[in-house]
């Protein structure tokens, strides 16, 4: 990495925070990244932060990015992250409103609003297949767990009280879990509340702990529920930082089309990034 201070913006989608780096140039070797984005992201030694998108050129949209969870392992999707990734293409001039972007989950369609406060509603590639009905056997309990990737692999459980679930523990149990080995899984835990609410809260593999919302655990919670004909689009999820994301879709048969959400993607603040912030 550069031994200049390096420009970011932080940005946050409804609870997630993450460091965006106009970085429209090569980018060092996987190994260098991954020690750079799990020091910048650590909380109290640097700058702090839920992830790290690098937006990059891209011959077939109008930009592309790179997404790193906080652990520093590059993943496919975040969904929250790519409101912000949208809002600071955006703000920057690299991206009109109406904007693609590139992925490695696939493109990503994106508006930004004016509405209520900025907001971005982006459409996302077509979830995988879901699995229903999955006996988890976590520790010596069983819990009936749902299975979809939206980009990123989801396990969806439905609780009766979110406040007397133990995230930390059966999250990590589930993100290790042998059935989704060898990269492992994500875990949310909601509530119905009526047939367009439920309320979640999610056990964020790479970045090992509950956030305080998860776009593409959102979007599985809502898919899985209506495939269990418990809700029906659109669906609102209140999140554990209590900000609300909505979620449309078409359902054709057991799949599902046009996969859209919507949500906050707040500026915090800008800054630069100096070789301290990247110290032991």
């Amino acid at each position: 990495m550069s031994s200049k201070p390096i420009p970011f913006w932080k940005l946050s989608g409804s609870g997630n925070d993450f460091i965006i780096i106009d970085y429209r140039r090569p980018i060092p070797s996987q190994d260098e990244m991954r020690m750079f984005v799990s020091k910048i992201c650590r909380r109290g030694l640097s700058v702090g932060a839920d992830g790290v998108i690098l937006i990059k050129p891209s011959s077939i949209a109008d930009f592309g990015w790179h997404f790193f969870n906080s652990d520093g392992g590059e993943v496919d999707m975040c969904a929250n992250g790519t409101r912000c990734a949208a809002r600071f293409a955006y703000e920057n001039k690299i991206a009109p409103a109406k904007q693609t972007f590139e992925t490695k989950a696939g493109i990503v369609k994106a508006e930004v609003l004016e509405e209520n406060g900025v907001k971005v509603r982006v459409q996302l590639p077509d979830p995988s297949p879901i699995h229903l009905g999955m006996e988890i056997e976590l520790g010596d309990r069983v819990l009936t767990g749902h299975f979809v990737n939206t980009g990123v692999e989801h396990v969806v459980y439905f609780v009766d009280d979110l406040e007397k679930i133990d995230i930390i523990e059966l999250g990590r149990k589930t993100r290790y879990h042998h059935l989704f080995a060898p990269g492992g899984t994500n875990a949310n835990f909601v509530v119905v509340t009526d047939r367009h609410k439920m309320m979640i809260r999610t056990y964020e593999r790479g970045v090992e702990n509950e956030t305080l919302a998860c776009g593409t655990g959102s979007i599985a919670a809502a898919l899985v529920a209506t495939a269990l004909d418990k809700v029906e689009s659109p669906v609102s999820l209140l999140t554990r930082g209590g900000m609300t994301l909505e979620i449309d879709f078409r359902q054709e048969g057991s799949s599902f089309k046009d996969v859209c959400l919507k949500g906050d993607a707040r500026i915090i603040y800008k800054g630069e990034i100096e070789q301290e912030a990247l110290q032991i």
